[in-house]
């Protein structure tokens, strides 16, 4: 495999005619897109520049477009320069956290390349966190700063956090101000019920007044291959979130394998709709890192809706669409469909979650677009593997492994044995993009990088081409709507209610979301409560992406010999159920 110490080239490499001994020990060689070098290498360098870079090429071009807002590539270019110098005036640099709690917006962007240049790591934030889940997150990060809007839906959760935690100050920008001029003055007429007053002390610094100096920051000294870039929040092996160090590298390589895997993408032309939230590593690396890089305009939406995705679509014409199966199934099966044309797209991939072929099928007809799966995780940035745009999509498969990227299948009882074609067992995975480990917990780190390899927790096969196939899940996790639910954290919302004795929760099948949550809960004797009363406890405890679909209340869970809760006697009674129709 490529030495992921020496990363060094162009990401559109010739590709070169693999010889006998390297298609046995990686046999996707063989068959590997036409144009593309697996074996090709990625200069390291710290993340920021590849911003840098585009913005260069592509000064005068559009680069942002906020609801009707555009920025150029100089024009966030001038603000990125003034945020990291503002930055730095807070304190930020090497070692320092700074929170991202916010939607897809501009200030997402702009802070997040500052903070970089600045020296400081980001640490990303679901804004529909709440407050447990914030405190546990902040906690453990040690986030020193948090940037967010003014928003009711957002902003006082942050503001609990600076009494409860470590956190020390909140950038506050106002939603008004990002948006266009008319729609701001209407924003502030007509949704003032929705802005919270901020205070005027010195734990609050407007987002404005960051911004208010020259944007000369001060060079840092940032190590690419090294230091921590960002740190993205991951169930990991365990369901237990925790913190993946993604180096500047890390992030920086993948960003370039996945732009190698497009070479049809035309370089300062690309219009790419940006709906994915920016906080989900999927997101951040092929819409935000990659987009960039490619020179795009970015269409973003703070959120999915339905109409609104299909009117954007009509009237922007976006040529890349990244997505989850949830969103391109929604906006296939809304009733006004027809009325919207999506003619422009031109590729989607699509990721979080298995890519249904009859899915695949229908957007492409629809669209006249190639769409493809991939397959990645948060501790490899994410993207690991996916179908070629030109050539053979297996059923069922999700792929090749991108360039750089090396792939094995690992017995399940001893992850340093690699097993052959056709054999069960733990997908394992080597490259550039592998996280640095978890933060904070080095012997877990030590369990899923083995030899330079991650651990995925997946277990599948490789055949005689090199595609991979998943076949079963060894983690403990849900996937909803692309997004990752812990089912432990679930669990513990479960267990503060004095009814609850013992509560398990498992993913289920879901035709629109892919898995939904179930929760199998037993009560104290004698009491009495019911699926909508507890829904109701749950709601301030976990968000709604993580609220069970399904409660059931058992007498008794099933316990393994040492007296724990075990799951797999419950997912063998879902499995059977659904297999007859139950």
């Amino acid at each position: 495999m490529p030495d992921p110490q020496a990363q060094a080239a162009h990401p559109h490499s010739a590709a070169v005619c693999p010889g006998p001994a390297a298609t046995s020990r990686h046999p996707w060689l063989a068959g590997y897109p036409a144009g593309i070098a697996w074996d090709q290498t990625f200069p390291p360098m710290p993340l920021h520049q590849l911003f840098e870079e585009a913005a260069g090429r592509y000064a005068d071009r559009p680069c942002l477009d906020f609801l009707g807002r555009r920025y150029s590539y100089g024009e966030v270019l001038a603000l990125v320069n003034r945020a990291a110098r503002g930055f730095q005036e807070m304190g930020v640099g090497p070692g320092v956290r700074v929170g991202l709690c916010l939607p897809n917006c501009p200030a997402y962007v702009i802070s997040y390349f500052a903070v970089l240049k600045a020296g400081g790591t980001v640490v990303n934030y679901n804004p529909l966190y709440v407050e447990r889940e914030l405190e546990h997150q902040i906690t453990d990060s040690q986030t020193e700063i948090m940037v967010t809007l003014d928003l009711k839906l957002i902003y006082p959760r942050i503001a609990l956090m600076l009494e409860r935690t470590a956190l020390k100050r909140i950038v506050v920008c106002r939603m008004a101000g990002l948006l266009p001029k008319v729609k701001g003055a209407l924003f502030r007429m007509l949704k003032r019920g929705e802005v919270v007053a901020i205070p005027r002390d010195d734990r609050h610094v407007d987002f404005d007044a960051l911004l208010a100096n020259g944007g000369d920051p001060r060079p840092a000294r940032i190590d690419g291959l090294r230091d921590i870039a960002v740190l993205q929040y991951t169930g990991g092996t365990t369901g237990v979130p925790k913190g993946a160090m993604l180096t500047h590298h890390n992030l920086l390589a993948n960003a370039r394998q996945v732009q190698a895997w497009f070479p049809e993408v035309q370089l300062g032309r690309e219009r790419m709709l940006a709906v994915l939230p920016f906080f989900h590593v999927f997101a951040m690396t092929v819409v935000l890192n990659m987009g960039l890089a490619c020179g795009a305009e970015l269409v973003m939406l703070p959120r999915f809706d339905t109409e609104q995705v299909l009117k954007t679509i009509a009237a922007r014409k976006p040529t890349l669409v990244p997505g989850v199966p949830t969103m391109y199934k929604a906006l296939l099966g809304h009733p006004q469909v027809g009325r919207y044309p999506m003619t422009s797209i031109r590729y989607c991939i699509s990721g979080g979650a298995p890519l249904p072929t009859e899915l695949k099928r229908r957007f492409e007809q629809a669209t006249g677009c190639v769409l493809i799966e991939g397959y990645g995780l948060s501790e490899a940035s994410p993207v690991c593997a996916a179908n070629p745009l030109k050539g053979t999509n297996k059923e069922g498969s999700i792929g090749l492994p991108l360039p750089g990227i090396t792939i094995e299948i690992r017995d399940l009882e001893d992850p340093s044995r690699k097993l052959g074609i056709g054999e069960k067992g733990q997908v394992a995975v080597a490259g550039p993009n592998i996280m640095a480990g978890y933060w904070g917990r080095a012997e877990e780190s030590d369990r899923t990088v083995v030899d330079g390899f991650l651990m995925t927790g997946d277990v599948g096969t490789m055949d005689e081409d090199g595609y991979v196939f998943l076949l079963d899940r060894l983690k403990d996790l849900i996937i909803c709507s692309g997004y990752n639910v812990y089912p432990r954290m679930i669990e513990e919302a479960i267990y503060q209610h004095p009814d609850v004795v013992a509560a398990c929760v498992i993913g289920l099948p879901d035709d629109y979301r892919g898995q939904t949550p179930k929760a199998f809960v037993q009560l104290k004797p004698g009491a009495t409560l019911g699926a909508d009363e507890l829904r109701s406890f749950l709601s301030d405890k976990i968000s709604r992406i993580e609220m069970p679909t399904a409660i059931e209340f058992r007498d008794e869970l099933p316990k393994t010999a040492v007296g724990k809760l075990s799951k797999k006697e419950l997912l063998a009674e879902a499995e059977q159920a659904l297999s007859k129709g139950g």
